[in-house]
């Protein structure tokens, strides 16, 4: 009988020891802010374009161009992509879409030819009028836990923390 050692498996790499990590500074992620910003909007958006797809055939995303263009018909590209903090490309591409799908028409500019005049036509003010009922009912239920107050008061520091943005950004919010 031999004496040979039996082949070793090769080994898995251990998990880090949770001791390790206390070597440098942690997110205290139920106090960060930006991450509680981030976590909210990941979560609202990716149910509303569950919900607004299902519903009304289009996403949050277009949902957001839509909203705007009712706001302020007529604007360029430019002042959506300001408006709603998206590069100009995502812009672009679902200003096509919905362009093709009859929803809003993208015309020269008449005081400007080099920008364009972005409005919703009648079928996309329709889906504007029905999108917004149930945009307004999932704030409310959002903010249903919160007093009359608390829902100004947390409106007015939402709004000076978007005016402050620049400060991390480098870019200006409006």
């Amino acid at each position: 009988m031999s004496s040979q050692p039996l082949p070793r498996k090769p080994r898995r790499p251990r998990p880090a020891d949770p001791a390790d990590a206390s070597n440098g500074p942690l997110l205290d992620l139920d106090r960060y802010v930006p991450a509680f910003i981030t976590f909210i909007g990941n979560k609202l958006s990716n149910s509303a374009t569950a919900f607004y797809q299902k519903n009304f055939g289009v996403n949050v995303t277009e949902w957001r161009i839509i909203s705007q263009l009712a706001i302020e018909p007529g604007i360029p590209a430019s002042r959506i992509c300001q408006v709603i903090g998206f590069d100009k490309g995502p812009v672009s591409r679902n200003l096509a879409a919905l362009q093709k799908r009859g929803l809003l028409t993208i015309r020269t500019a008449p005081d400007d030819g080099r920008t364009h005049s972005i409005t919703l036509t009648a079928r996309g003010r329709a889906i504007h009028d029905k999108v917004i009922v149930a945009a307004l009912e999932r704030e409310r239920r959002l903010l249903a836990c919160l007093k009359k107050d608390e829902r100004e008061v947390l409106i007015e520091l939402l709004r000076r923390l978007h005016e402050n943005l620049g400060a991390v950004t480098g870019q200006s919010t409006t």
